[in-house]
Parts: structure tokens; sequence; C-alpha cells
């Protein structure tokens, strides 16, 4: 049997929030063609994967102003926007509320839907992080709080820091090639009710070369992009965020979705070498 009970849910539970969000959601690191990725985006919300992920770090501001072009054109309430702010912005309450006003300005909203700590700050405590994330979701700027890059300790730190809002989400790189957070981190994540978002799921396109999973993809009849991002959204509580700035490979993406790899498939991965 897989080590985890399969989930066959394409819209996955926001921490215990009792809101879901779709189980593949869209990056937008290291965009080149602003005109292509937006039209890209459009397309994902269009086809349900409504989540996008994005961070004052990428592009120098410039990702949020894109995703600003793609609300207004699909609508706000169409939308999830998860955005993640610098460390150093958590070192006090008001450094980090200015932080988020300054991503809602380029954004073009009034608020996110999720903010994220993008790595643990060394230079500051994790209760004062905690607290001064705490404080744009009290400003009505977010309406969850979460974190990305938090290791197992650090995130139980996290959730027990917070006071007034659930830590949801807790975004972490994690693939079909790299499985490390399945030693503990994802144990912890479900029994504390936090949701994975896996950055980086497709390797850098590095899985279509991977012969277990061009394996797999031949057996199932799809591609091994599908066959990557189904074996992780196969995972209780986890949401995947690839990117591209090409409509096809959108439309790809959410192939993935609809199905999901047989338990002994999935069991064969687990105990695979990768």
């Amino acid at each position: 049997m897989p080590r985890y009970p399969i989930d066959y849910l394409d819209r996955k539970p926001l921490g215990r929030s009792g809101e879901f969000v779709s189980a593949i959601g869209i990056g937008t690191w290291g965009i080149r063609n602003e005109e292509k990725a937006v039209e890209a985006l459009v397309r994902a919300v269009e086809l349900d994967l409504n989540l996008v992920d994005t961070a004052e770090m990428y592009g120098s501001g410039r990702a949020e102003e894109l995703v600003g072009r793609v609300v207004r054109e699909v609508g706000r309430e169409s939308i999830f926007i998860t955005t993640k702010l610098y460390p150093h912005r958590f070192r006090d309450p008001e450094r980090a509320v200015r932080a988020a006003e300054a991503s809602l300005r380029r954004l073009g909203v009034g608020h996110v839907d999720l903010v994220l700590i993008h790595w643990p700050d060394d230079l500051a405590p994790i209760r004062t992080q905690v607290r001064s994330l705490e404080a744009i979701a009290e400003r009505g700027f977010t309406r969850y709080v979460g974190l990305s890059n938090f290791s197992l300790r650090q995130m139980k730190e996290a959730v027990e820091s917070a006071a007034k809002f659930e830590i949801v989400v807790n975004q972490v790189k994690y693939s079909i090639l790299d499985r490390s957070i399945e030693k503990d981190l994802l144990n912890s994540c479900l029994d504390l009710g936090v949701t994975v978002i896996a950055y980086s799921p497709l390797e850098r396109g590095a899985v279509v070369n991977a012969k277990l999973v061009k394996d797999f993809a031949l057996k199932y009849g799809r591609t091994p992009a599908q066959v990557a991002l189904n074996y992780l959204i196969s995972r209780p509580r986890v949401v995947a965020v690839p990117k591209s700035e090409r409509v096809e490979r959108i439309e790809e993406f959410r192939g993935s979705t609809g199905w999901r790899l047989r338990p002994e498939d999935i069991e064969y991965i687990e105990r695979s070498g990768y």
C-alpha cells in the first residue's frame, strides 16, 4: 500500500479554513515574455487552475504587476492570489504592513488571498515574524497567512506562535524526483492541518527525461509532466505550482487532474531510488 492515502480531490483544503483551492496552481518565477505569460495565466483561470503564486522578489515586483493585469482580465473573484514577501519585512509589524501595501499596489487589488514569509529570517525570532505576518491579516490585506521554505522545526514553532490567524500553508520544494519532505515534513503538515504548496514540481523540465516518469507516462497515455504532477496531487493536502508562459503547457497541466496513478504504481515510485 502507498505510504499515504490517495487523495482524489482536484481541489485541496487550505489548512483548516474550510476553503478549497485548485490542486494545480501556476507559478510566476522567471517570466521572460510577459504578454504570453498573461495569456497563459488567463487560460489557467479559465480551466479552473485559479491559484496563482507570485512574490515581491520575482522580477523585482514585475511578476505582481503582471498578475494584476490578469486580475483585470478575469475579475478579482476568479483568482486566488498568493504572494510572498522578503523575510526582513517581518522583523516588525509595521514594516510587514508597508511591504504588503506595496504588493497590493503592484497587484492593483485591495487584498490578496494568502501572504507567505518567503523564507525564515535568521535575524528575527520566528514568533516576531509570525506576529508581523498576522499584522497584515489584521489590516485586512490578506485573508490567510502562511510560510515558505520553513523546516520542520521552524514550521512547528511558527504554528505554535500563531495567535489570531492559522498558518494554513508551507510552500516547499517537492517533486517526484525530490521527495525529501516525505521523510518527516509532509507527515507533520498532515498532522497539523497545514497545506503543502510544492514549488519546482517539474524540476525545470528534468522530469521529462527521468526514465521512471517516462515509463509511467507511456503506461498511462499521459505526458511525463502530467505523471509528475499527478503523483504530487495524489498526496493529501498537496498543491503543485508549475510555471509556464505557454497556453498549451497550461492545458497539459490541466490534464494532470481528473485521474490518479494506481496505488501499486505510487508505491513503486515511493520505493524507487529517486
